[in-house]
């Protein structure tokens, strides 16, 4: 009896190609549910893709198709680049090409689940971790018709969205538990298996292919986070309570991806060291697998992460270097307590960190001969001229591989940075410092008791109109701008980036990240179509990219001379 097929799409247009690791989660639940499952994958034919949409579905007949969308946004306060437009589009020409309900999911989705349903035009739709929810959703719609699934997001039309309860603790708001805010959602979650990641298989993810374009493989040791920085999306989106993955499949994975050829393997838990028990454990097993059998692919891996100052003990560092760990990515946000208390903060509200620990990654990952990022996000409430400077000079004094700075935080609706910016709006005020670059209005903000619907609260953190969007952004009004910006609704923040450019000697830049007024550009650290990024995969350079960053310049000039094109596109 032929297998009921579900159809993956990826709908990320962006370059460099990022591997979507969501496609090999979901893959791997589904099979093991017993259906067949094919991944549309548009990344590499991004300039036919609806020739490729037409094409796949002209002889096939899915039960569902799942979009994952992993970006609504590039994220970046002086682009502020939207991709909802484009998925969007690839939503209208699977719908002309099958009559299958679609489903959409990702961590960007996840941000804003409900408007995202409303404006895609999605059937479904799925917030946290996808793999048990498909799975339940494909079978009810194989067997009973009915998707009453529970924590499925439904569109019932008529800009009626709603969410299937599930048994879970009430977040004192209606609306917010309405939209899932304060869910642990770990039980959506495959935590025992490995998951199937494969190379040169049809319709699967190509995992070396990306790896050849993009540089990197991907790797999750546990989903969610329990704490409360107020400017992340993370605990929202995937969960406010760790859901830790077995070591064994954790390691067994990454074995996988390296005997296909995919050495560069980067962790993309919210930060690899939380939770660093199970970290350990998992690093710990590499080094046996490595010890064990010198033929052992591990060998050939190098390992980047995603860390927080705190904690990185010495025990941590030799696990990571007994591991193969090439670089380590440090977010310690900023060195004022002042700014970082309430702000990088656990659950219960307290800070895990000094800039003491910061001192000690750098020193200890340089003792180790591994690289080390340190990642400053400026411009919080509270940020003025005065602890810009002292920030930048203290971080810059490190002499950490690559600093990398970002001006402005994205504001999210559920983050703890837009309820309270919601708060202060009231309905009524803007908030001095929330902007967008495409407002035409001011920015009113109507907190979540103020709305009707999760779908009316969130849209206003995206869209000014039904078609048209407003990505909003945070920038400290205590920073040197002229009035007339801090007023203007699409004010931007030149003077404080001329500051930046001017404070930091030119002699140093080499080794800095710093934000242009374009927004792209191939001085700053924005990762879509960057043009330094572009020319380093076509040259063939594999790893992190910051750790190329300190020779951007003699590599762009090396792309120029073989005639490498790395103009963003459009």
């Amino acid at each position: 009896m032929t297998k009921p097929l579900v159809t993956l799409v990826n709908p990320n247009k962006i370059h460099p190609a990022i591997t979507p690791y969501a496609l090999d989660i979901l893959t791997t639940s589904l099979e093991q549910a017993g259906f067949t499952v094919e991944v549309l994958d548009l990344t590499f034919r991004r300039d036919h893709w609806q020739q490729a949409v037409r094409e796949y579905f002209a002889d096939r007949a899915p039960l569902l198709v799942g979009v994952t969308i992993r970006n609504t946004d590039t994220i970046y306060p002086q682009e502020q680049r939207v991709f909802l437009g484009e998925h969007r589009e690839v939503v209208e020409e699977i719908r002309r090409a099958t009559t299958a309900p679609i489903v959409a999911g990702g961590v960007g989705f996840s941000s804003m689940p409900f408007a995202a349903v409303d404006y895609l035009g999605v059937d479904y739709g799925v917030k946290g971790p996808g793999e048990t929810i498909i799975c339940q959703l494909a079978s009810a719609l194989l067997h009973s018709g009915s998707p009453e699934v529970p924590g499925l997001i439904i569109n019932r039309g008529d800009k009626r969205v709603e969410r299937i309860p599930v048994d879970a603790p009430a977040a004192g708001n209606r609306l917010l538990t309405l939209a899932g805010y304060g869910e642990s959602r770990a039980w959506q979650a495959n935590k025992v298996t490995s998951y199937a990641r494969r190379s040169g298989d049809p319709l699967k993810v190509d995992n070396a292919e990306y790896y050849r374009r993009g540089g990197l493989g991907n790797i999750l040791t546990k989903n969610g986070c329990p704490f409360a920085c107020s400017h992340c999306v993370e605990p929202d989106a995937k969960g406010n309570r760790f859901a830790l993955r077995g070591v064994a499949a954790v390691v067994d994975e990454m074995e996988a991806l390296t005997e296909q050829g995919v050495h560069d393997l980067h962790t993309t838990d919210s930060e690899f060291n939380l939770a660093i028990a199970n970290s350990k454990a998992v690093l710990r097993e590499i080094a046996r697998r490595r010890g064990r059998d010198a033929s052992s692919p591990l060998n050939r891996m190098r390992l980047w992460v995603y860390s927080q100052p705190a904690p990185f003990d010495e025990e941590f560092a030799d696990l990571l270097a007994a591991a193969g760990c090439a670089g380590v990515n440090v977010a310690p946000d900023h060195v004022r307590d002042d700014l970082l208390n309430g702000w990088k903060v656990t659950e219960k509200g307290t800070r895990y960190y000094t800039f003491d620990d910061l001192v000690n990654v750098v020193e200890r990952t340089r003792k180790r001969d591994m690289l080390c990022m340190i990642e400053v996000l400026l411009g919080m409430p509270g940020e003025n001229i005065g602890t810009l400077r002292e920030c930048i000079d203290r971080t810059m004094a490190l002499d950490a591989t690559v600093v990398g700075f970002t001006l402005g935080l994205r504001i999210f609706p559920y983050s703890p940075l837009g309820m309270w910016c919601a708060a202060q709006s009231n309905g009524v005020r803007p908030v001095p410092g929330v902007q967008s670059n495409t407002a035409t209005q001011p920015i009113i903000l109507r907190p979540s008791e103020q709305c009707a619907s999760p779908l009316e609260y969130e849209r206003q953190f995206m869209f000014e109109d039904p078609e048209t969007f407003r990505p909003l952004y945070y920038f400290s009004p205590e920073l040197p701008e002229d009035p007339e910006t801090i007023a203007r609704p699409d004010g931007r923040w030149h003077n404080t980036l001329r500051f930046m450019w001017d404070h930091i000697p030119a002699k140093d830049h080499h080794r800095v990240m710093l934000p242009t007024a374009p927004g792209l550009s191939e001085h700053d650290n924005n990762y879509a179509d960057n043009p330094f990024l572009t020319g380093l995969v076509q040259l063939g350079y594999k790893g992190a990219f910051w750790s190329r960053w300190r020779d951007r310049e003699a590599i762009l000039r090396q792309a120029v001379e073989r005639g490498i094109t790395t103009a963003p596109s459009a």
